[in-house]
């Protein structure tokens, strides 16, 4: 008899949770019960670092849209030569709505330069027009640079809008096919 009421249960739970997805209802806010670490299925650590114009920006605040936390320096040569890829992807999926229910991707662009001045005229030069650009300007030393493990850049991580990592080390056609399996099938009919 408990099997049969746990399996009830269960099943009415998951209903009502379809319901409240289907409905638009997510609450982007709640914290999954997931453990927070690097790899996907975890929740990416928390990121809050000031931006160029030193304004907080903390990584949850940008709960409800999919992430690309974008780990790169204006001295990285190689990260330069990715960044029109990410531009192209920003500007391909920032307006889509993903599976998740997701309205929204967005870049958290973390940056391991030492100089302001330099970080700033490669924000411009690069082209990189979303919002979100933060550093501690401590290079190597970097405090998110310590919590996410970095020992290369460019290096990245995915996240949903729940903050759990999907993917990393998303580069070149990877990140474009990645974001394109993410999108919703409405989208993909327009």
């Amino acid at each position: 008899m408990k099997k049969i009421f746990a399996l009830f249960l269960f099943v009415s739970l998951s209903c009502v949770a379809q319901k409240k997805v289907k409905q638009g209802a997510i609450d982007w806010s709640t914290p999954l019960q997931v453990l927070e670490g690097l790899k996907p299925g975890n929740k990416a650590p928390e990121l809050a670092y000031k931006n160029p114009n030193d304004s907080l920006i903390a990584l949850s605040s940008l709960r409800g849209k999919i992430v690309l936390i974008d780990f790169w320096a204006s001295w990285c040569g190689p990260c330069r030569m990715e960044n029109p890829r990410v531009v192209a992807a920003y500007n391909s999926f920032k307006n889509k709505t993903f599976k998740g229910g997701e309205k929204e991707f967005t870049i958290y662009s973390v940056s391991l330069d030492l100089y302001k001045a330099a970080w700033n005229k490669a924000i411009v030069a690069d082209g990189l027009i979303w919002p979100y650009h933060v550093s501690d300007l401590k290079q190597w030393n970097s405090e998110a640079g310590a919590k996410y493990d970095i020992s290369s850049i460019p290096t990245n991580w995915l996240i949903d809008g729940r903050g759990v990592i999907i993917a990393t080390g998303l580069r070149g056609e990877t990140l474009e096919k990645k974001l394109e399996s993410l999108v919703a099938e409405t989208e993909v009919k327009k």
